[in-house]
């Protein structure tokens, strides 16, 4: 049986450990494997574009473990009452190539995303940092607000969104929340939000070249995390703000980022950091409290192996039944596969 890892488990696993935490302890994992960044055998991920929105697969090894994550992106999909992202993911033993995990990856990219986010700007963003723009205020704009509260310490939460209905669901969830310290404030514009934040992080749902942030709303010393720039054509910066020449961009994997990222807009030879340039010490991303320091987030394999990684252990480890799923057939004999469709055929117990 292959351990299996569903919407139900995820919820309980994420219950018993809380969120913060959850996504704490993930970010280690992640920062763990950016550390060992040279043991990974890396690309692109695979993207089949459609007019209404794209589906892809990220296939990442460490020649020990494979994972890859199937992922779609359908802004269009909250009208008919369906999530704009869904995800699964498998994480597989590379000597034999059997399969060891298959798990919902669609809450998992989520708290993934936010533990990304949370880590880069652990590096990137000023130390004093307290206060946040959250620019786009869906599905993901809780677990940046979690992470970012539970690892920098952000006290002061600005929200916008378009749709205020967002905005007041966003306001609803956090007020449920026990986020010691937080005040929450919804603003009637980006540039309202945007002005005196040390963090700023944009992170909207429409396939389209937008300009959520301009040039004029930067301000010396911000951090912006920009999450929804994921897809070629789809972008939330203003070129100008890459282009200014106090503005440093870190990226997580360069080959995927210059297609689909905020740096798209730029020349293919336009200067970025990868991220596991600074955690092994190679880079600084910031050098001044003066300097505008950008993480151009579009979500990368390894991050997602990470959190597959994690999620075979933590289920595991955590009590409450260990879900599995015959995805792989276990035969007595390996050899008569044609076997298994006949009556009585013989097969070998596996431990469960």
């Amino acid at each position: 049986m292959v351990d299996y890892v569903g919407v139900e488990r995820v919820r309980e696993l994420v219950g018993r450990l809380g969120p913060a935490r959850f996504m704490r302890e993930l970010a280690a994992e992640i920062e763990a494997d950016f550390g060992r960044w040279e043991s990974f055998d890396k690309s692109a991920r695979h993207a089949v574009h459609s007019p209404v929105g794209v589906i892809e697969l990220m296939p990442i090894s460490d020649g020990r473990l494979y994972s890859f994550k199937y992922v779609n992106g359908h802004p269009s999909n909250t009208a008919e009452g369906l999530l704009t992202v869904t995800a699964f993911g498998v994480l597989a033993e590379v000597a034999t190539g059997y399969p060891l995990l298959l798990a919902e990856l669609t809450l998992t990219t989520a708290l993934r995303t936010a533990a990304m986010s949370a880590l880069a700007a652990r590096r990137m963003a000023r130390p004093d940092s307290r206060c946040m723009a959250l620019i786009g205020n869906g599905a993901q704009s809780e677990f940046q607000a979690i992470a970012f509260h539970d690892q920098l310490g952000i006290r002061e939460l600005r929200l916008f969104d378009v749709d205020a209905g967002a905005t007041a669901k966003l306001q609803r969830n956090l007020a449920g929340m026990d986020l010691e310290g937080l005040t929450v404030i919804a603003c009637r514009s980006t540039a309202e939000a945007v002005s005196g934040a040390d963090i700023v992080t944009t992170v909207t749902a429409d396939k389209r070249n937008a300009t959520i942030l301009t040039a004029g709303m930067i301000e010396a010393g911000m951090h912006l995390n920009g999450v929804g720039g994921d897809c070629p054509g789809k972008t939330e910066l203003e070129r100008e703000i890459l282009l200014r020449p106090d503005t440093r961009v870190v990226v997580e994997y360069a080959p995927q980022s210059r297609i689909e990222g905020e740096v798209q807009q730029v020349p293919a030879d336009f200067p970025v950091i990868e991220f596991s340039e600074l955690v092994a010490g190679r880079a600084t991303a910031r050098r001044s409290d003066a300097e505008v320091t950008l993480f151009d987030s579009v979500g990368f394999a390894l991050e997602d192996f990470s959190a597959l990684r994690y999620l075979h252990r933590l289920n595991g480890a955590q009590p409450g039944p260990r879900g599995g799923i015959d995805l792989i057939p276990e035969l007595a004999n390996p050899k008569d596969l044609y076997g298994l469709l006949r009556p009585g055929l013989a097969v070998r117990k596996v431990a469960a």
